[in-house]
């Protein structure tokens, strides 16, 4: 029993200092890449925190089809069952097909639109931040490039030919700055076009649902 209590305190230490390693060479790695490394950690950091909340947004929306149920009950006359339902929802469509039917005598079309603009400001939310971060990180590993290499060429300058080190870390600076400017907008893109593409598809499909029910609504005027 002893024996297997000093084996686990002795693993805890060794994964302790690991981790300490780890994180002392990321540390050095990130100094290595220059000043433009503190912009580009900080793009690193809100980009996943953008990433994290849109999947979280998603994720609670993926069983939510609350807008062909409505159109079923609108199709049957049952008005107020509908909007019941479409107010109760969190489904985008609903909350459209939702103020179509709560104005429905005045002025239908006007509501849902006002409605859908609310809601494309919601589904398309900080989408335009993971778009200035995938523009913006190349451009600072480029920024990185060049004030690395007129570090090389300045030490190459002072008569320090003779010290590779010294002129190395300069290029060092350049590769590390471009090469994290273009995995911090690769790896961002993908997510970038995902959540794009399924905003796109709920607003088609908005439009769609919300003619259907215009003609639901004129169909009941008769």
């Amino acid at each position: 029993m002893q024996g297997q209590g000093d084996l686990s305190v002795i693993n805890n230490v060794g994964k302790v200092q690991r981790e300490e390693s780890d994180m002392a060479a990321m540390i050095t790695f990130l100094a290595k890449g220059g000043p433009v490394m503190i912009p580009l950690l900080a793009c690193s950091i809100t980009g996943l925190a953008v990433v994290l909340e849109r999947a979280l947004f998603w994720w609670r929306l993926r069983r939510v089809d609350a807008a062909r149920r409505m159109l079923n009950l609108a199709a049957q006359g049952n008005w107020d069952e509908a909007l019941h339902l479409g107010a109760s929802s969190d489904c985008p469509i609903a909350k459209v097909l939702a103020a179509g039917i709560a104005h429905r005598n005045p002025a239908p079309a006007e509501a849902m639109g006002v409605a859908a603009l609310k809601e494309r400001d919601r589904l398309r939310r900080y989408l335009p931040a993971l778009d200035t971060i995938i523009t913006l990180s190349p451009l600072l590993g480029l920024l990185g490039t060049v004030t690395g290499m007129i570090s090389a060429f300045g030490v190459m300058a002072s008569g320090a030919i003779n010290q590779p080190h010294a002129i190395t870390g300069g290029v060092a600076e350049a590769l590390i700055a471009t090469a994290t400017g273009l995995a911090i907008a690769i790896v961002t893109l993908v997510p970038y076009n995902y959540f794009s593409a399924k905003a796109e598809r709920i607003l088609d499909a908005m439009e769609r649902d919300g003619s259907h029910l215009e003609l639901l609504l004129k169909e009941a005027s008769r």
